[in-house]
């Protein structure tokens, strides 16, 4: 298989100048970004209330 850019970028380093780059990467044992989908009970409970036909006899 061909390697990316990225890659051969970083091989060429760890030849000539003797430093692995990829022992600087930040280990985390669970994902720390924040997510943006919904899950599915959020989407859920969207949709129940986006599309529920409003009550007018409790206004009064």
């Amino acid at each position: 298989m061909t390697q990316s850019k990225a890659k051969k970028k970083r091989m060429h380093v760890k030849r000539t100048k003797g430093k692995d780059v990829e022992k600087n990467r930040q280990f985390s044992p669970f994902s720390t970004h924040e997510r943006l989908t919904k899950t599915k009970k959020e989407s859920i409970d969207q949709n129940y209330t986006k599309h529920r036909k409003p009550n007018h006899s409790e206004d009064y």
